[in-house]
C-alpha cells in the first residue's frame, strides 16, 4: 500500500490535498507513476514522481527538455501535462510531481493482449502516430524513441505519443555532434542509418522509420526486428528488405559501415505479402515505404498521411502544422550547465503551472537565471505571424481532442470502442461513413468484445477491466 505522505513529500501540502493517490501503475530508475483523482475536477490523471533529479546534470537537462516540450506541443495526438506540482522551496528541491492525462495503457500491452485486432484498427492506429507525428516534426522537433510502449493507448482506440525524454529541437546551426551524443534508443526501433552511422546528417526520417516497425508490430503481433546487437540487426532488416542497391551503398559516408554492408552475401528478401499474409494489401504498401532502408526515399509523415491507405480517413483540416520551436526557448542546450542552472531551468518551467507565482517571478520577486525565455508578447507576436502565415488557428486545432464527433474517424466514428470491445453498430458506423466519404468498405471482422470473472464485469479490447 502506497503511503500518501510518503509520496509527496516534497510537494507544497496545499497541492498534495488536491490529488487522492489510487494506486501505483509504473516504476522505473526515474521513480514512480500513480493514478489519481484531482479533487478540485474530478478527473482521472496521472501523476508522475521524478526522485533524486538532480543526481546528473545530463539527466537533469533531459527532464527540462522534456517538460518544455510537452508544455509547447499541443495535440491530441501527444500526451497532454495538465500540471506540475510547487516545490516548498525553489533552491532545495529534489524530486518533481508531473500531473499528466491518465490513459489505460500502451500499445505495447494493446498487441500483447490482442490477437484479433481488425484491420480499422490497425488503420487508425497507424493515422493518429503519423498525425502526431506529422505535428512534430513541422515544430522540428525529432523523437528519437518511438516504440510500443511510448504509445499510450485507450479502449476507445486513441493513441497519444508520449516520452519525450530523448527529443531533441534540430536548430540549423546545431552541431550533428551535439545532437546526437546521447542517442541510445530501443534498438529494435532503431533506423539503419542510427545502427552503423551510415550518414553524416540524420533526419525525422529516423522517426518514420520506427512508426514503421510499430506498425508493422501491430500486424504481426510481435516485434519485426529483435536484434540481439546492431550487427544481428542489420542481419533482420537486410533479411526482410533485402541488401540494398550499390547506390544506397555509395551514400554511406562511414567506411566501416560501407564495408560491412559491401561485404554481406546478397539477400532478395521477403516479400511483404508473405511475411505479413493476414494484412490489408494497402496497408503493406504504405509499410514498404516507410522501412526503405534509404531514409531519402521514406516518406514524410505528411506524405504518409496522403496515402491512399487513408482514403477516407484522410482530412487536412484534421491534420494542423505547427510553427516552428524558438532557438531561444532551448537557448539552454547551447551551454555547460551547473546543477544550480538546472534547478532554475526546471522551477522556471514549473511556474508555467503557476501563473500568478510566474507573474510575480517575471517582475523581480524571484532570483532569475541567465537565460533568456520568450515574453508571452513574443510568444503571441510568433502564433500571429504563423496564423497570417497559413496555420491552422487555435480554434479549429480544438475540434481535434478526443470525442471529435460522428464519422470524423475518431470518439463517436469508428474508433468508439464500447467497454466491452468494440461493438458492431459502431463499426458500421464508420463504414457508412466511409462509404459516404468516398473510402470504400475494407471489410474486416467485428470485435465482439470479451466477458472475464463474474457477469457485467467487461473486458475491453486492451485487456483492461473495465
Amino acid at each position: 500500500m502506497l503511503d500518501t505522505r510518503d509520496f509527496f513529500a516534497e510537494a507544497v501540502h496545499a497541492e498534495a490535498y488536491r490529488y487522492t493517490i489510487k494506486e501505483v501503475i509504473g516504476k522505473g530508475s526515474y521513480g514512480v507513476v500513480c493514478s489519481a483523482v484531482d479533487n478540485f475536477t474530478g478527473e482521472k490523471v496521472a501523476i508522475k514522481k521524478i526522485t533524486n533529479v538532480f543526481e546528473h546534470v545530463s539527466d537533469a537537462t533531459r527532464i527540462v527538455r522534456e517538460i518544455k516540450l510537452l508544455r509547447l506541443l499541443k495535440h491530441p495526438d501527444i500526451v497532454d501535462i495538465k500540471h506540475i506540482m510547487l516545490p516548498p522551496s525553489p533552491k532545495e528541491f529534489r524530486d518533481i510531481y508531473v500531473v499528466f492525462e491518465l490513459l489505460e495503457t500502451d500499445l505495447h500491452q494493446v498487441i500483447k493482449a490482442n490477437d484479433d485486432l481488425t484491420p480499422e484498427h490497425h488503420q487508425f492506429f497507424l493515422y493518429q502516430m503519423l498525425r502526431g507525428l506529422k505535428y512534430i516534426h513541422s515544430a522540428k522537433v525529432f523523437h528519437r524513441d518511438l516504440k510500443p510502449k511510448n504509445i499510450l493507448a485507450n479502449s476507445d482506440c486513441k493513441l497519444k505519443i508520449c516520452d519525450f525524454g530523448l527529443a531533441r529541437p534540430a536548430f540549423t546551426d546545431m552541431p550533428t555532434t551535439v545532437f546526437w551524443t546521447d542517442y541510445v534508443a530501443t534498438r529494435w526501433y532503431r533506423a539503419p542509418e542510427l545502427c552503423g552511422s551510415f550518414f553524416a546528417k540524420y533526419s525525422p526520417a529516423i522517426d518514420i522509420w520506427s512508426v514503421g516497425c510499430i506498425f508493422a508490430e501491430v500486424l504481426l503481433g510481435k516485434p519485426l526486428f529483435p536484434g540481439r546487437n546492431v550487427v544481428h540487426q542489420l542481419e533482420l532488416i537486410t533479411d526482410l528488405l533485402g541488401t540494398p542497391s550499390g547506390e544506397v551503398i555509395a551514400k554511406v559516408r562511414n567506411e566501416k559501415a560501407r564495408r560491412f554492408l559491401l561485404n554481406m552475401c546478397p539477400k532478395p528478401g521477403i516479400p511483404f505479402e508473405l511475411h505479413f499474409p493476414r494484412a490489408d494489401r494497402g496497408a503493406l504498401r504504405l509499410l514498404r515505404r516507410l522501412l526503405a532502408f534509404d531514409p531519402a526515399e521514406r516518406p514524410t509523415a505528411e506524405e504518409a498521411l496522403a496515402d491512399p491507405y487513408f482514403t477516407g480517413l484522410h482530412c487536412l483540416a484534421r491534420e494542423p502544422v505547427a510553427q516552428p520551436l524558438s532557438k531561444m526557448a532551448f537557448e539552454f542546450d547551447r551551454r555547460k550547465l551547473t546543477l544550480e542552472d538546472v534547478r532554475e531551468l526546471i522551477y522556471r518551467e514549473i511556474l508555467e503551472y503557476h501563473p500568478q507565482m510566474l507573474a510575480a517571478y517575471l517582475a523581480g520577486g524571484t532570483a532569475r537565471p541567465n537565460f533568456h525565455y520568450p515574453s508571452a508578447l513574443e510568444s503571441f507576436k510568433r502564433q500571429f505571424a504563423h496564423l497570417e502565415a497559413g496555420g491552422v488557428c487555435a480554434f479549429e486545432f480544438a475540434g481535434l481532442g478526443e470525442g471529435e464527433g460522428e464519422g470524423k474517424g475518431e470518439g463517436k466514428g469508428w474508433g468508439g470502442v464500447k467497454r466491452a470491445g468494440l461493438g458492431r453498430r459502431t463499426t458500421g458506423e464508420w463504414r457508412a461513413e466511409r462509404l459516404k466519404r468516398g473510402g470504400g468498405d475494407k471489410g474486416g471482422r467485428v470485435h465482439e468484445g470479451r466477458k472475464s470473472g463474474e457477469e457485467g464485469d467487461g473486458v475491453g479490447w486492451v485487456g483492461i477491466k473495465s
